[in-house]
């Protein structure tokens, strides 16, 4: 099945990332589970921009997801959360497109203090919703041809992107960004090797 789960922007500041704007489609998710399952890829996102230099992609295979990453040298950063079958290329062109669209569409000096709330940016669900076909992207992807040549670092766990001697699940505990029910959601889903197994 391809499908494409969560598509985020954000601005990777000196000291963390900042959310600017993300869009969601977990309906093959338990609807009881959703809430969790987002607070968590919103989680692992913000790691994984925190992770990555500027001016640099990666891809990280976790489980049955994989978390595709661009920071561009301005320090916006995209986020793509797809299952396997959703071609790479694909997902790095259409962040490229979502970052570009971005960067025209909102002033660069309201990265650094912009949030979910203040930043306009409704185009984020219509990319979502209409890549979910990756046929869709054709177009897109011939105009890309040099992201060919654009080095990208695949990772196969995101233990891999985290800092030596980083654990996730301590990440898990001391974030103040995932409630009580997402943190056991978590370790639930970490014990049973199911949903959202990032590490």
């Amino acid at each position: 099945m391809v499908k494409l789960y969560a598509l985020s922007v954000l601005y990777k500041g000196p000291n963390n990332a900042i959310w600017l704007k993300s869009a969601y489609d977990l309906s093959t998710f338990n609807l009881f589970q959703r809430g969790s399952v987002q607070e968590f890829m919103a989680f692992v996102s913000k790691t994984i921009v925190e992770r990555t230099q500027t001016a640099a992609r990666q891809s990280v295979k976790e489980g049955e997801y994989m978390c595709h990453v661009y920071v561009r040298g301005d320090n916006l950063a995209g986020v793509l959360i797809s299952d396997h079958d959703y071609p790479h290329r694909v997902s790095h062109t259409l962040i490229t497109k979502v970052l570009d669209d971005f960067a025209m569409s909102v002033p660069p000096a309201s990265w650094p203090v912009g949030s979910e709330a203040t930043i306009s940016f409704p185009q984020l669900f219509t990319y979502l919703s209409k890549y979910q076909n990756p046929r869709e992207a054709d177009a897109m992807t011939k105009i890309q041809d040099e992201l060919d040549e654009t080095k990208i670092i695949l990772h196969n766990t995101i233990e891999a992107v985290l800092q030596r001697g980083e654990k996730l699940d301590d990440l898990v505990a001391k974030s103040e960004g995932l409630s009580i029910q997402s943190k056991a959601f978590y370790k639930t889903a970490r014990k049973t090797n199911s949903c959202c197994t990032f590490g």
